[in-house]
């Protein structure tokens, strides 16, 4: 793909655009959304993201557009299961169902910013050093690894620790806090002197454990397209209807048991993946003298979105299945 910088700037502004919409038109005025809200907003952003893909697939070429619809699936997948961790730091913090859009829109913006920083480090490394897709390769392997073995994916430990981040930890020791909230303010003066709210810490503690989020998230899509645009546009697609779907979606998480171990999948075929393509790609000396390795498989992006399609749905049904067994089991 050759992307001209109008259109990098384009679509930068349009995205930009959309979350000072989401802003402006949601977010300003405190409330808890509706089912019906959450739903017709959620749909739209999908909608959206699929458009767009549309759009890739005409003017790139059908090998660019299933690259991002590949992508797109595989970053909404991920979001999904960090809602669980959002949920937890909302819960922590005892954040107001009324102000949680808030805390969610400002959390999307500092990820989106966080993500492109990792996005343009990631293309320029993949560009200079072909060795890192074996780095990347071998980091989600054990990502993959490490996230199978967990149970369900979210243990007490880890639940007890969200939101007491390194970030959020510095900030209580340096700077005046309150314990209570003052409305949706971030800051608020009590005797003349200026605290912080533990609205500016609950988004701290979201922004920063982005930073986690996005360590499996950005090798996982660049195993699936080295197009730094598309890496871009499918990770703030996915991003931009983060804040309905909390909503939506909210009761449902507990019911995806199986989520985890599906993703663990996606991130073990996505690692493999990887590693044949730095392979194919090698440049290394003590890897077959530092000559490509050429009679390796590579995996095309066809299988990869059929895996991933495939998993997801197997993960949601059997998630589901066990929630309702488990729940005639209790009933009975």
């Amino acid at each position: 793909m050759d992307i001209p910088t109008w259109v990098w700037l384009v679509t930068a502004a349009g995205v930009l655009a959309l979350v000072l919409f989401d802003f402006f038109a949601h977010v300003r005025t405190p409330h808890a959304p509706s089912f019906s809200e959450s739903v017709k907003w959620s749909t739209f952003y999908i909608v959206l993201a699929l458009v767009f893909g549309v759009v890739v697939g005409v003017v790139w070429g059908w090998g660019s557009g299933t690259e991002y619809f590949a992508g797109y699936v595989t970053e909404k997948s991920l979001s999904v299961d960090n809602l669980f961790v959002f949920l937890i730091i909302m819960t922590k913090f005892a954040v107001p169902r009324e102000f949680q859009q808030k805390v969610l829109l400002v959390g999307v913006a500092i990820a989106l910013v966080l993500r492109t920083v990792f996005i343009l480090a990631g293309a320029a490394a993949i560009e200079q050093f072909s060795w890192a897709f074996y780095l990347f390769g071998a980091f989600l392997v054990y990502t993959a690894v490490k996230l199978a073995r967990e149970s369900g994916g979210h243990d007490d430990e880890p639940e007890e620790k969200v939101g007491d981040g390194a970030a959020v930890r510095m900030l209580k020791r340096f700077v005046p806090t309150t314990t209570e909230y003052h409305g949706d303010r971030l800051t608020t003066k009590i005797d003349g002197k200026r605290f912080l709210t533990p609205m500016l810490l609950v988004m701290v503690a979201i922004g920063s454990t982005d930073i986690l989020f996005a360590l499996d998230s950005i090798p996982a899509i660049f195993g699936l397209t080295s197009e730094a645009y598309i890496v871009f546009t499918a990770n703030a697609f996915a991003l931009l209807g983060l804040r309905q779907l909390y909503f939506l979606i909210g009761g449902l998480l507990e019911r995806l048991v199986y989520l985890s171990q599906g993703l663990a999948v996606i991130l073990g075929f996505i690692g493999v993946k990887l590693m044949l393509h730095a392979l194919h790609v090698n440049e290394l000396p003590f890897v077959n003298g530092g000559e490509p390795v050429t009679w390796v498989p590579e995996i095309p992006i066809w299988l990869s979105l059929t895996v991933i399609l495939g998993t997801l749905a197997v993960a949601t049904v059997a998630s589901l299945a066990k929630t309702r067994r488990d729940r005639v089991l209790v009933e009975s």
